[in-house]
């Protein structure tokens, strides 16, 4: 089997994972394995086929993943917890993090909650705003504004 049809089959199969994952990772590669079939063609050695395989494939993950990951993943939808992000919330447990404390009841449930700045305590009772979620964790800031719950 030649160069070429190795090259074919491996884009292929590349091609095929990034239809069932669609994670935007195996298609630089495919792409890459295409720039490598050009090269075999035109009589490129196999050490050149790999070289141009792997600058272009790491190339176009580096540089162009993150810009289409903005524009075509740009529909995406918030989870419910992404949702509570910007809502004011009750401390129910003084949120410290130093001592790594602070808890919250949002929407029926009890989550962690630390600040976002570690030198700002907030007292159970206070209100907070969530701006954040880390994890399992809430973080807060101190919210000012009128009682609204």
């Amino acid at each position: 089997m030649n160069d070429t049809m190795v090259w074919l089959a491996a884009m292929i199969i590349l091609i095929i994972i990034e239809i069932v994952t669609v994670g935007l990772t195996t298609i630089w590669f495919a792409i890459g394995a295409l720039v490598a079939i050009i090269v075999a063609m035109f009589g490129g050695g196999l050490i050149l086929q790999l070289t141009v395989f792997l600058l272009v494939s790491f190339g176009m993950l580096v540089f162009t993943r993150p810009w289409a990951i903005k524009y075509i993943n740009n529909t995406r939808t918030r989870t419910n917890y992404e949702g509570i992000i910007g809502k004011v919330v009750r401390i129910t447990q003084d949120v410290d993090n130093i001592v790594e404390k602070g808890c919250a009841v949002v929407n029926g449930q009890e989550w962690t909650v630390r600040s976002a700045d570690d030198t700002v305590r907030i007292a159970t009772g206070s209100l907070a705003k969530i701006v954040d979620i880390k994890g399992v964790k809430l973080i807060v800031e101190k919210y000012e504004g009128e009682d609204t719950l």
